[in-house]
């Protein structure tokens, strides 16, 4: 089954219904979405010879066309490509090209010089209204619809690839486990659509529910909680730290959250603290779902009423948990043998079920490594206890969690060791009360050479994006390490904000 039937059966069932807001301003009805939709998937088609199966990238911020063109390529039969508009145009570059893909949408549609042999569009080019309304292509319910590029500690992105039928069931178990989408709802698009926020759109597209691009095109406090008075019932994901920074203004407006019904929180932990805040401040509006790319947005879910308990005697732990396995996958925490572990044992965190990655994008030593004896091995470490609720205890990667956004500390590293003056570099992440996290780089300088923070921050920025550059730097004459020479990235962490100087 085509993931985008459910446009087309909701569009002719309620035509009338509001589909797409940018802001307060009403832009497409269901009917009006779908005529859009086809006529971009012919101008696709007939202006780019887009056909089933090819790849198309989008680098965008979220905007209303951006719902436009992830339906009008899977009218084709066509994968999209979500690339994070945070990233440097040269790391999406490289994934443009690993996905081989045959058009790339962009804002301006020139962000690569034609040199590059890239092709490219406008993402909100014009489109002439064709008039034929026709059913999506069909597809069979593994076909590849979304492949979205994660990385690993190597900071080697790897493509996710998931069919139509993981997208469908990550949806029934968003319905089942996590919200209820209501035809009065308004699907708030404050985190990228590129990531978790724009998969959840289908659960609002079955329901005949409206969809809100904000006019910031992005998270900004002060306009969600505007649109919560105004347009009401919102739902949206957000990460914790987006949540704390609502919390917070929310907190100075005296505002407390009428017109929110529901924040899906997830993708970096939610410190008690904080919960315990925004509960305090909104009441029960809040669901925390685990999952990765490789599983998306499903793997656990820790439902409204659990987060906002307090009557079972274990109410606080449960609250520190993620919760239980979501309704269509199977958890499981795997020792070192690949034996699953009791009760109050850490191990690998490990999921199975219709939601499940097919594999790696022509990455069959990574498919491989990810996916054995029938377990996705997510890579992070944690517990189950006895009534079943998961626990997070550590990650088996040292990756950085800022804003929701992971980083990945061997890329940050690459591109430091290729500055002339760095002998040696390891990149940790360190708390920080907006972000969640921050990066901090400890530098060792060539001998007899060294730079100053503001040289090695320029570096950064030239090569990689402004969200993975160190927040601060740190010159050290050498880096700790045991025996065999690794880098202890442990007693860093320990030393981060000691007496170590600035570079």
């Amino acid at each position: 089954m085509n993931i985008a039937n459910w446009l087309y059966q909701t569009a002719l069932s309620w035509p009338a219904r509001p589909a797409l807001y940018q802001g307060d301003i009403l832009r497409q009805t269901y009917s009006e979405l779908l005529q859009a939709v086809c006529s971009r998937a012919t101008w696709l088609r007939d202006q780019h010879g887009i056909r089933s199966g090819d790849r198309v990238a989008v680098f965008a911020r979220n905007a209303p066309e951006y719902i436009e063109v992830l339906h009008a390529c899977w009218w084709l039969g066509a994968v999209v490509v979500p690339v994070n508009f945070k990233l440097h145009p040269r790391e999406a570059e490289w994934i443009i090209r690993d996905a081989a893909a045959a058009l790339t949408l962009t804002e301006s549609g020139t962000v690569f010089v034609a040199e590059d042999g890239i092709a490219e569009a406008k993402l909100a080019a014009p489109v002439a209204n064709q008039g034929k309304i026709s059913a999506p292509e069909p597809v069979c319910t593994q076909a590849l619809a979304w492949l979205f590029y994660t990385s690993g500690t190597t900071g080697t992105p790897k493509g996710v690839m998931l069919s139509h039928d993981n997208l469908r069931h990550m949806t029934l178990c968003y319905a089942l486990d996590v919200d209820a989408a209501q035809p009065d709802d308004h699907m708030l698009y404050a985190a990228p659509m590129s990531h978790g926020a724009g998969l959840y759109m289908f659960a609002q597209i079955r329901a005949g529910g409206a969809h809100l691009i904000p006019a910031s095109f992005g998270f900004d406090c002060e306009e969600i909680i505007g649109l919560a008075e105004t347009r009401g019932n919102l739902v949206f994901f957000a990460a914790p730290t987006m949540v704390k920074r609502l919390i917070a203004a929310a907190k100075q407006q005296g505002y407390a959250g009428d017109g929110i019904r529901t924040i899906i929180y997830g993708g970096g932990p939610m410190y008690a603290h904080d919960i315990d805040e925004a509960l305090a401040c909104f009441g029960p509006r809040f669901v925390q779902i685990y999952g990765q790319g490789e599983s998306p947005m499903t793997i656990s879910v820790l439902p409204r009423d659990l987060v906002a308990d307090q009557t079972h005697p274990r109410w606080k732990a449960r609250q520190a948990s993620v919760g239980i396995a979501q309704g269509a996958v199977k958890l499981a925490v795997l020792g070192t043998e690949g034996e699953v572990l009791p009760a109050g044992h850490t191990g690998e965190i490990c999921v199975q079920g219709p939601t499940v990655m097919t594999g790696y994008w022509q990455n069959e030593p990574a498919s491989a490594q990810a996916l054995k004896q029938g377990w996705l091995h997510t890579g992070d470490l944690g517990h189950l206890d006895e009534d079943g609720f998961l626990y997070l205890t550590d990650r088996s990667k040292d990756v950085i969690i800022s804003g929701g956004t992971n980083i990945y500390p061997r890329e940050v590293e690459e591109t430091l060791l290729a500055h002339p003056t760095v002998f040696e570099t390891a990149v940790i992440g360190e708390p920080e009360p907006d972000w969640g996290e921050q990066v901090v780089a400890y530098v060792v300088f060539e001998p007899g050479s060294s730079a100053s923070e503001a040289e090695l921050d320029s570096w950064c920025r030239q090569h990689i994006a402004a969200f993975k550059r160190p927040k601060r730097y740190v010159a050290v004459p050498e880096l700790p390490k045991n025996s065999y020479g690794k880098v202890l990235k442990t007693d860093l962490r320990c030393r981060t904000g000691a007496e170590a100087a600035p570079a």
